[in-house]
């Protein structure tokens, strides 16, 4: 309320006596109230109204009196607007909140006086939990115990104890008195309610929800709340169940239930469905439930991998949606805006008579009652601002279930498989009709259940025009069937696919031309959800970002599901980019390899910043931390120089700073060699130690000083000392890829410093060229190209171009970059390589990125797949692309003869 707007009280007390005879009993009843409002002291009436029940040893008749009192002071302030929506339902949950928490304490003390509530919760459901209560609502807790912490009589039997306690909640909170009540209560929502008892054991009620729960009952637990009793011990619970409710893997199954829930509702309330006298706010088309299950649904897709997006509130749920991107900012502001009004106007009619109805009366009098209850003119004026919001609602929400949860059945066309394979294009489209059939036939056991048999025919006609369309039939089919042997159940892919027909087309692209990709496609069928939209195509952010998002948890989160979490984001993230090399972000093709080398070193990097920190806090606990001295992490190789493909190694080096002789101050200290030894070890099993969510890198130790014989960590000192006094010249080289990654400013320049004064120091060229040249030949030697697409080995390749760069960097102390193609480009200014050589360096490396996709064996790739390596390194045809790379080659093999004096025979 703006602050020169002051509300008429006087007027809305005579509105309310006039329209609502509930608020007019109560007025009579309390006329202290009466008078603070009258007056304008709202919030004065409010704080009396809280105070209602002081005093008073009854606990049922105390609250009652301080729920009267509320009821009428909350909605004189609604109705004089005074108090906002967002006031209203958070003073109602409130008031449930305290309430059920004195009944369980009293029910508590009943039998065990002076007794804590410990080991008795109550979890809050619905507007409850979400902390949305409207008017006149009842609630929906979940009753748990503890077995061992609930307070009982040594004899008592702690389940009877439990269920004793519950009954005696129920008749504080809901019996009817001459008081009134208090909140009804629903216990229909704990699991498996027509047979379990009112209250459940914590373990029983874990049980239920890892194993055998409803879709209904994910939806449900979007709002729970940890609300009354033990807290704490009720948040534990909540926290254990989050993989239930927030599953990182699309479940169409449950929206599609939402779907179905919403036509039986539809079809139930089908008298309060159509827009005028009778029209039902909550259940009918276009109203409250409908926007409730808007954001659930959204939720339910997107908050499984988007923490962001877990949250309880309506309103917030919206917005934290349009936030993410994933429903536009106007339908966030219609849905919220809609969803104010129809939870004002269901007050409205339950302040009438203090009733539990959330329909239009049917009676034209009473219809005008509510109307002017609000401040409107008449009945006719609420049902046409109704009609505008069902409308602006249901539509919207029309279209999510369409989209999401298509029910409508797939017509096959009634000829034989064999013919519509033959009209599709196929070759011995009988042989091909077996082959299919014997899948639904029972070959595979993702398809053995009828459920799953049902989905995949509904998917089938489109399969089948996806398969024809690849341009590689055969190749596409193979992996397509080697994804089916290794789903345990694909129920829920098919039902992806169904919903998203559209998504079977990258998916044939994708086991048609990328063996990597279709491999790990085939290990985790749920990366098919990271391509739900075109968010999947955009490239992720800074390092900061990334990291950010990587780190994304909820309190509770343990070191175990952390790791778990960032390898599942990950693997995601990889995948996603991979899909981008053949897919492209847009109508003009795919994206730039080097874009993608580029993203795929921050992500790594990112990476190696969240596990190393989280690695840091748990070695902690047990050993503290060295005083004056922290970890370093250095990347050397593609990581070093931020151009990773989807194969490469991450080269790491540990480093510790401070005093190698140090101790550390935990509990069980070491001393600071063993100490960052240790730790770095677990930093490495946190990037590479597979685990349910799987492995993310093999991490490279080798160019650590000493090689595999030296220490996996040792001190910047030493690092210093063996790099200026005893490392060879290959390592120097491999220096000038190097880049600190992780670790504190400091550390990190103290790094660079040392890199810098290794490569500054003089050399003797004619030493240098030798020994490099020495190298090289080894190299050739003992590791020849796999394949004539191995543009890494192959002479006139990638390394030869980093051996002169490297050389030049160390004779000549310049273009000092880790970045090899900047530095080409500095070098190649200065003429010291010659012109051309960055443009051939760029086309190595962006063919080398999509090879290790499309062929991972540096063979040339099935004749369907060469158009699309050639498109990603910018060429026209294959054709175009082998004369670029021979051209190429023959500019490093120039340039190899301009460094080294030597003439470089390529094939």
């Amino acid at each position: 309320m703006a602050a020169d707007i002051m509300p008429d009280f006087n007027h809305v007390l005579v509105r309310a006596r006039a329209h609502a005879p509930f608020l007019s009993r109560a007025l009579d009843r309390l006329p202290d109230l009466e008078a603070l409002l009258a007056a304008g002291n709202v919030e004065q009436a409010l704080a009396l109204a809280r105070a209602a029940g002081e005093g008073i040893d009854d606990v049922a008749i105390a609250l009652r009196r301080e729920r009267l009192a509320l009821a009428l002071v909350i909605a004189i302030g609604d109705l004089a607007g005074a108090f906002p929506l967002a006031r209203v339902i958070t003073e109602l949950s409130a008031f449930a909140d305290r309430s059920l928490d004195a009944a369980i304490a009293a029910a508590i003390r009943r039998r065990t006086p002076d007794a804590p509530s410990v080991g008795f919760s109550a979890i809050a459901l619905g507007k409850h939990g979400a902390q949305e209560l409207n008017y006149s609502s009842d609630i929906d807790p979940i009753l748990l115990y503890d077995p061992e912490t609930l307070p009982r009589r040594e004899r008592d039997d702690p389940a009877e104890a439990a269920q004793r306690i519950a009954r005696t909640i129920m008749q504080i909170m809901s019996e009817v008195t001459d008081e009134g009540y208090v909140f009804r209560v629903d216990l229909r929502l704990r699991p498996a309610s027509e047979v379990s008892p009112l209250a459940l054991p914590f373990e029983g009620a874990i049980t239920h929800y890892e194993s055998s729960a409803l879709a209904w009952e994910r939806a449900a637990f979007i709002r729970a709340r940890a609300a009354s009793g033990d807290i704490a011990a009720g948040q534990a619970f909540l926290d254990t169940i989050r993989p239930f409710v927030w599953r990182r893997s699309l479940d169409f199954g449950a929206i599609a239930e939402i779907g179905r829930l919403t036509t039986r509702i539809r079809d139930h309330y089908s008298s309060g469905q159509a827009i005028g006298p009778g029209y039902d706010l909550k259940r009918g088309r276009g109203g409250i439930r409908e926007v409730e299950f808007f954001a659930q649904t959204h939720q339910l897709i997107h908050g499984g991998r988007n923490p962001a997006l877990r949250l309880r509130g309506t309103r917030a749920s919206l917005d934290a949606l349009a936030e993410a991107g994933i429903i536009s900012a106007e339908d966030a502001a219609v849905m919220g805006q809609s969803y104010d009004r129809l939870r004002t106007l269901e007050h409205r009619l339950q302040m009438v008579g203090d009733q539990q109805t959330h329909s239009l009366p049917q009676d034209a009098q009473a219809l005008d009652a509510a109307a002017k209850l609000d401040g409107l003119a008449s009945g006719a004026d609420l049902v046409a601002e109704l009609t505008t919001i069902s409308e602006a609602v249901g539509s919207r929400f029309d279209t999510l279930i369409a989209t999401y949860a298509p029910t409508g059945a797939i017509v096959v066309e009634a000829s034989p498989l064999g013919l519509e394979l033959e009209t599709l294009g196929f070759e011995q489209a009988d042989a091909l009709a077996e082959r299919i059939t014997a899948w639904e036939g029972g070959q595979y056991r993702c398809l053995r259940s009828a459920e799953a048999r049902d989905a995949f025919a509904r998917i089938r006609p489109h399969l089948l025009r996806a398969l024809s369309e690849a341009p590689d039939p055969d190749r596409a089919l193979l992996r397509w069937e080697q994804l089916l042997a290794g789903l345990p159940s694909a129920i829920n892919v098919f039902r992806l696919l169904d919903a998203r027909p559209g998504l079977l087309a990258v998916v044939m692209r994708i086991l048609a031309h990328t063996p990597v990709l279709a491999d790990e496609l085939a290990r985790r069928s749920d990366l098919l959800d990271t391509l739900i939209d075109r968010s999947a195509f955009d490239l992720p952010g800074s390092v900061a970002e990334i990291a950010a998002e990587l780190a994304r948890g909820e309190a509770g989160d343990d070191y175990q599901r952390l790791l778990d979490n960032v390898r599942v984001r990950v693997g995601e993230m990889r995948f996603a980019l991979g899909v981008q090399l053949i897919e492209g972000p847009s109508e003009t093709g795919a994206r730039d390899p080097l874009e993608v080398a580029a993203a795929l070193s921050r992500v790594a990097e990112a990476a190696i910043e969240v596990l190393g920190r989280a690695a840091i806090d748990e070695f902690m606990l047990n050993h503290g931390v060295v005083p004056g001295s922290d970890l370093a992490i250095l990347g050397l190789g593609r990581l070093g120089g931020a151009a990773l493909t989807h194969a490469s190694d991450l080269d790491l080096v540990f480093l510790f700073s401070g005093d190698h002789a140090a101790e550390s101050d935990g509990r069980r200290p070491l001393g600071a060699t063993l100490y960052y030894n240790r730790l770095a070890q677990r930093v490495i099993a946190a990037l590479s130690v597979p685990t349910a969510a799987g492995a993310l890198y093999e991490v490279d130790t080798r160019l650590r000083p000493s090689g595999a014989q030296g220490p996996i960590s040792v001190s910047l000192e030493s690092f210093e000392r063996y790099q200026c006094d005893d490392a060879w010249t290959w390592e120097h080289m491999a220096l000038c890829r190097a880049r600190p990654l992780f670790g504190t400013a400091t550390d990190r320049a103290a790094l660079s410093t040392i890199i810098a004064r290794v490569q500054d120091t003089p050399r003797a060229e004619a030493k240098l060229r030798s020994e490099v040249l020495e190298m090289r030949g080894t190299m050739a030697e003992h590791k020849p190209p796999k394949g004539p697409l191995d543009v890494k080995l192959a002479r006139g390749g990638l390394v030869d171009i980093e051996f002169m760069v490297h050389f030049l960097q160390l004779r000549d102390h310049v273009a000092r970059t880790p970045d090899l193609g900047q530095a080409v480009q500095l070098l190649e200014e200065q003429a010291l390589l010659p012109a051309g050589i960055r443009a051939a360096h760029d086309l190595l490396a962006r063919l080398l990125e999509v090879v290790r996709l499309v062929a991972p064996d540096g063979m040339f790739p099935p004749p369907a797949s060469r158009s699309i390596v050639a498109r990603a390194c910018g060429l026209e045809s294959w054709d175009a692309l082998l004369d670029a790379v021979q051209q190429a080659r023959h500019c490093v093999a120039l340039a190899w003869g301009q460094v080294f004096d030597i003439k470089l025979e390529i094939d």
